[in-house]
């Protein structure tokens, strides 16, 4: 863009160093590999490590598929450290320039310790769904989903908020019933004491309550999903329509499955290739003279402000011909 005197503008840089966590609870999570590496590696970084605790074939295999440069075989919060500063010795590993990545409660106060050494993604907490649905919605549908949500720890929170009372009541009974054939369902179970059931008014109730929440994935299932969703501002990533499972962006079609949790939805965003870009700025004035108001302008905020150096370097190009 043009300025007094010349341009000025930005350019978009991605980050030299990309550290991907992915984690391994009870069972190995290849997904969280590919939606990490991936995305860091689109984004231009040169070096991708991933961290991972247990180096399951599984998890080597993704890792290789999103070409990933380095595998730390090691978990936790450690993992986190190893990335943010790096380690020399027998083996070496240089720190990383942003760490990207859920993982648990341990996971995630280490990204919260380091993150003014090192960029990080966000701090995720228990995974949560929110549905919200009107009469048209299936049953069995939304509890299979809520049940989805649920089986993923003890600490997940699946919830419902809808206009329909009868759909409620036989979302209930269907949770009953799915859960008991489910092979997770003592897991399910937990995180299911979790959420809650609501029945409102209007959808107008349902946009305000699903705003307060800022769910980090936001399903809705009404007769028309695009125009409610309009009318909330605030989800992690947004479901539309009862045939797009909020499964089916975890693992089959994006968005990114790394979103923000705890109503940070509010201020945050799910992983993409943003969180591994920087906007640099620059400044070029080619006319003295036609910068002379720029210069003037400066050196009136720099003397407001007490800066006498600032005001005098302005100045000196007052009388600079070149």
């Amino acid at each position: 863009m043009a300025v007094p005197g010349g341009r000025a503008g930005h350019t978009i840089e991605p980050v030299a160093s990309a550290g991907c966590y992915a984690p391994a609870g009870r069972y190995p999570l290849p997904s969280s590999v590919l939606m990490t590496a991936i995305t860091a590696r689109v984004a231009g970084c040169r070096r991708v490590v991933v961290a991972s605790p247990r180096a399951h074939p599984i998890t080597l295999a993704a890792a290789a598929v999103a070409g990933t440069d380095e595998f730390l075989a090691v978990g936790g919060a450690h993992a986190i450290a190893a990335l943010a500063y790096g380690f020399h010795g027998d083996e070496r590993l240089d720190r990383c320039d942003v760490i990207a990545g859920p993982g648990n409660a341990w996971v995630t106060a280490a990204k919260q310790l380091v993150s003014g050494v090192v960029g990080i993604d966000m701090l995720a907490g228990p995974s949560e769904l929110l549905i919200i649905a009107d009469e048209t919605a299936d049953a069995g549908l939304v509890a299979a989903d809520l049940l989805a949500q649920a089986e993923h720890d003890a600490d997940a929170s699946a919830m419902l908020v809808t206009t329909s009372q009868s759909l409620a009541n036989d979302v209930e009974r269907e949770l009953v019933r799915q859960l008991a054939l489910l092979p997770t369902r003592d897991v399910a179970a937990l995180g299911l004491k979790n959420g809650f059931v609501a029945v409102v008014d209007t959808e107008d109730e349902m946009a305000a309550v699903a705003d307060r929440i800022a769910a980090e994935h936001l399903e809705v299932m009404t007769a028309d999903p695009e125009g409610l969703a309009t009318r909330i501002s605030n989800a992690g990533a947004v479901f539309l329509g009862s045939a797009s499972a909020e499964v089916l962006g975890d693992y089959g079609a994006g968005p990114n499955h790394t979103l923000p949790t705890g109503g940070t939805a509010r201020f945050q965003a799910g992983l993409s290739v943003m969180h591994f870009l920087r906007l640099r700025t620059w400044l070029r004035i080619d006319d003295t003279a036609e910068s002379s108001s720029l210069r003037a302008d400066t050196q009136r905020l720099a003397a407001m402000e007490g800066l006498a150096g600032h005001a005098e370097a302005a100045r000196r190009r007052d009388l600079f011909g070149g």
